[in-house]
């Protein structure tokens, strides 16, 4: 598995070159040979495919990629379509619509990936009903790796940091360069302590188009 965005690979040549990350490698590989794993293994690097390094305008950090069978298709929240949505992504959609009006179906997230949303998990992969099942394997430390080339090189990124572990994971970033909300969790268990009126959506366009930026058209 390799990236073929070149942006991506001049900022994390050294960090794929390293011992860790052919040891996550090897790993992996052999997890997938061995077991049932999401997302399919073409699709591992999908959020980084279809945003290159330079396009980045927005991330949406999640955790680790959903774990039941075709639904992870390597975006954060997303869900390949036809698939039903899980209760986060319904909690999403709801303050997207009650923020800008704009109401979805699909649970594909292409369409936003495709804008410079960087749909980024902290762990790429997961053994099927076995939610965590792959962190510790140096994942993590590829993603904090992603975070921090993104933040020292590019400017004017909105990251959305949706829960406790999201924003541990992006306390580094430079809050003079870029802009960061933070809100708790849009799962059902934090839904109404923060999230629920939030207006991620329409926060992170203004800021865009403050910056001289096109908006994200939040439709899919």
């Amino acid at each position: 598995m390799k990236l073929k965005a070149k942006g991506w690979n001049a900022h994390l040549k050294e960090e794929m070159s390293s011992d860790y990350f052919k040891n996550l490698m090897e790993n992996v590989n052999c997890l997938y040979e061995t077991t049932m794993v999401f997302p399919p293994k073409e699709e591992v690097y999908n959020a980084f495919e279809l945003v290159d390094f330079n396009d980045v305008r927005v991330v949406i950090l999640g955790q680790d990629p959903y774990h039941g069978a075709f639904q992870a298709n390597g975006l954060s929240f997303s869900v390949s379509k036809g698939v039903k949505l899980p209760p986060s992504l319904q909690n999403i959609y709801k303050e997207l619509e009650s923020d800008l009006g704009i109401r979805n179906i699909n649970g594909d997230l292409t369409k936003w990936a495709e804008q410079g949303v960087f749909l980024l998990n902290a762990t790429l992969t997961v053994e099927e009903k076995k939610a965590g099942s792959h962190q510790k394997l140096g994942w993590e430390k590829f993603t904090d790796a992603v975070i921090e080339q993104l933040s020292k090189h590019r400017e004017n990124i909105v990251f959305i940091l949706w829960g406790s572990y999201a924003q541990k994971k992006g306390k580094n970033i430079d809050r003079s360069k870029h802009f960061v909300i933070e809100t708790v969790h849009p799962s059902p268990l934090s839904v109404y302590r923060g999230f629920f009126g939030s207006k991620p959506f329409s926060q992170t366009n203004d800021y865009l188009e403050s910056k001289g930026l096109k908006a994200i058209d939040w439709k899919v």
